[in-house]
Protein backbone atom coordinates (compact mmCIF):
# COMPACT_ATOMS: atom_id res chain seq x y z
CA UNK A 1 0.00 0.00 0.00
CA UNK A 2 1.10 3.27 -1.01
CA UNK A 3 2.02 5.84 1.85
CA UNK A 4 -0.01 8.86 2.33
CA UNK A 5 2.50 11.10 0.63
CA UNK A 6 3.43 9.47 -2.07
CA UNK A 7 -0.56 8.88 -2.84
CA UNK A 8 -0.96 12.06 -2.20
CA UNK A 9 1.72 13.27 -4.67
CA UNK A 10 0.02 10.60 -7.08
CA UNK A 11 -3.43 12.12 -6.94
CA UNK A 12 -1.65 15.50 -7.32
CA UNK A 13 0.31 14.43 -10.87
CA UNK A 14 -2.99 13.14 -12.08
CA UNK A 15 -4.46 16.19 -11.16
CA UNK A 16 -2.44 18.21 -12.68
CA UNK A 17 -1.57 16.15 -15.70
CA UNK A 18 -6.06 15.92 -16.27
CA UNK A 19 -6.11 19.95 -15.67
CA UNK A 20 -3.01 20.43 -18.32
CA UNK A 21 -4.52 17.99 -21.49
CA UNK A 22 -7.56 19.69 -20.79
CA UNK A 23 -6.54 22.90 -20.44
CA UNK A 24 -4.52 22.69 -23.94
CA UNK A 25 -7.23 21.29 -25.70
CA UNK A 26 -9.22 24.75 -24.73
CA UNK A 27 -6.21 27.05 -25.73
CA UNK A 28 -6.49 26.04 -29.23
CA UNK A 29 -10.12 25.90 -29.20
CA UNK A 30 -12.07 27.87 -32.24
CA UNK A 31 -14.64 28.78 -29.78
CA UNK A 32 -12.68 31.56 -28.56
CA UNK A 33 -12.69 33.95 -31.67
CA UNK A 34 -10.75 36.88 -31.25
CA UNK A 35 -10.25 36.26 -26.94
CA UNK A 36 -7.16 34.76 -25.39
CA UNK A 37 -8.77 32.35 -22.83
CA UNK A 38 -7.48 34.08 -20.04
CA UNK A 39 -9.27 37.32 -21.60
CA UNK A 40 -12.85 35.60 -21.67
CA UNK A 41 -11.53 34.15 -17.94
CA UNK A 42 -12.20 38.24 -17.30
CA UNK A 43 -15.64 38.34 -19.20
CA UNK A 44 -17.12 35.11 -17.15
CA UNK A 45 -15.50 36.60 -13.98
CA UNK A 46 -17.21 39.78 -14.79
CA UNK A 47 -20.50 37.92 -15.40
CA UNK A 48 -20.96 35.90 -12.53
CA UNK A 49 -19.98 38.84 -10.10
CA UNK A 50 -23.31 40.68 -8.47
CA UNK A 51 -21.64 44.20 -9.68
CA UNK A 52 -18.45 46.00 -11.19
CA UNK A 53 -15.16 44.30 -9.79
CA UNK A 54 -11.84 46.00 -8.10
CA UNK A 55 -9.14 44.83 -10.11
CA UNK A 56 -7.61 43.35 -6.77
CA UNK A 57 -10.91 40.90 -6.94
CA UNK A 58 -10.50 39.88 -10.70
CA UNK A 59 -7.09 39.02 -9.58
CA UNK A 60 -8.51 36.40 -7.15
CA UNK A 61 -10.92 35.05 -9.28
CA UNK A 62 -8.72 34.64 -12.80
CA UNK A 63 -5.42 33.49 -10.43
CA UNK A 64 -3.11 36.38 -12.00
CA UNK A 65 -0.72 39.05 -10.49
CA UNK A 66 -1.94 42.32 -10.31
CA UNK A 67 0.41 43.74 -13.27
CA UNK A 68 -0.79 40.70 -15.78
CA UNK A 69 -4.28 41.58 -14.59
CA UNK A 70 -3.80 45.90 -15.46
CA UNK A 71 -2.39 44.70 -18.79
CA UNK A 72 -5.12 41.98 -19.42
CA UNK A 73 -8.04 44.51 -18.20
CA UNK A 74 -6.25 47.62 -20.86
CA UNK A 75 -6.18 45.14 -23.66
CA UNK A 76 -10.26 44.12 -23.00
CA UNK A 77 -10.41 48.12 -22.90
CA UNK A 78 -9.06 48.85 -26.47
CA UNK A 79 -11.52 46.01 -27.38
CA UNK A 80 -14.53 47.81 -26.17
CA UNK A 81 -15.53 44.67 -23.83
CA UNK A 82 -15.16 46.64 -20.08
CA UNK A 83 -15.11 49.71 -19.11
CA UNK A 84 -13.84 50.99 -15.78
CA UNK A 85 -16.54 52.95 -13.14
CA UNK A 86 -16.26 55.02 -10.33
CA UNK A 87 -15.86 53.25 -6.72
CA UNK A 88 -18.35 54.27 -4.80
CA UNK A 89 -16.31 53.26 -1.46
CA UNK A 90 -13.01 54.70 -2.27
CA UNK A 91 -13.19 58.11 -4.73
CA UNK A 92 -8.98 56.80 -5.79
CA UNK A 93 -10.14 53.49 -6.70
CA UNK A 94 -11.79 52.28 -9.92
CA UNK A 95 -14.16 49.29 -10.56
CA UNK A 96 -14.42 47.10 -13.98
CA UNK A 97 -17.81 45.67 -15.49
CA UNK A 98 -18.61 44.56 -18.70
CA UNK A 99 -19.79 46.56 -21.85
CA UNK A 100 -22.63 45.50 -23.48
CA UNK A 101 -20.57 44.43 -26.19
CA UNK A 102 -18.82 42.62 -24.03
CA UNK A 103 -21.94 41.06 -22.40
CA UNK A 104 -22.64 39.97 -25.28
CA UNK A 105 -19.29 38.72 -26.50
CA UNK A 106 -18.90 36.36 -23.22
CA UNK A 107 -22.76 34.84 -23.77
CA UNK A 108 -21.37 33.98 -27.45
CA UNK A 109 -18.26 32.44 -26.60
CA UNK A 110 -19.24 30.83 -23.13
CA UNK A 111 -21.68 29.12 -24.84
CA UNK A 112 -19.35 27.44 -27.52
CA UNK A 113 -17.10 27.18 -24.84
CA UNK A 114 -19.83 25.19 -22.23
CA UNK A 115 -20.39 22.79 -25.26
CA UNK A 116 -16.46 21.91 -25.63
CA UNK A 117 -15.94 21.70 -21.57
CA UNK A 118 -18.81 18.95 -21.79
CA UNK A 119 -17.64 17.59 -24.52
CA UNK A 120 -14.40 17.01 -22.74
CA UNK A 121 -15.84 16.16 -19.34
CA UNK A 122 -18.29 13.78 -20.26
CA UNK A 123 -16.36 11.94 -23.17
CA UNK A 124 -14.26 9.86 -20.46
CA UNK A 125 -16.26 10.35 -16.67
CA UNK A 126 -20.14 9.38 -16.14
CA UNK A 127 -22.14 11.85 -14.33
CA UNK A 128 -21.51 10.10 -10.54
CA UNK A 129 -17.79 10.40 -11.44
CA UNK A 130 -18.40 14.23 -12.65
CA UNK A 131 -20.50 15.12 -9.53
CA UNK A 132 -17.51 13.45 -7.42
CA UNK A 133 -14.89 15.17 -9.22
CA UNK A 134 -16.54 18.45 -8.56
CA UNK A 135 -16.85 17.82 -4.75
CA UNK A 136 -13.49 16.75 -4.90
CA UNK A 137 -11.79 19.80 -6.43
CA UNK A 138 -14.18 21.89 -4.17
CA UNK A 139 -13.37 20.48 -1.34
CA UNK A 140 -9.44 20.70 -1.92
CA UNK A 141 -9.91 24.55 -2.85
CA UNK A 142 -12.24 24.98 0.48
CA UNK A 143 -15.40 25.73 -1.47
CA UNK A 144 -17.22 23.38 0.54
CA UNK A 145 -17.54 26.21 3.46
CA UNK A 146 -14.64 24.49 5.85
Amino acid sequence: MASRTKLANEAWEALFRAQMTIAGEFEGGEEWGSLAPREYGVLYALSTAPGPLRITELCEDVLLSQPGMSRLIARLEGKGLIERVGDPSDARASRVRMSAAGVRTQRQVGAAHGRHIAKLMTGGLERDELTELRDLCQKLIGADGE
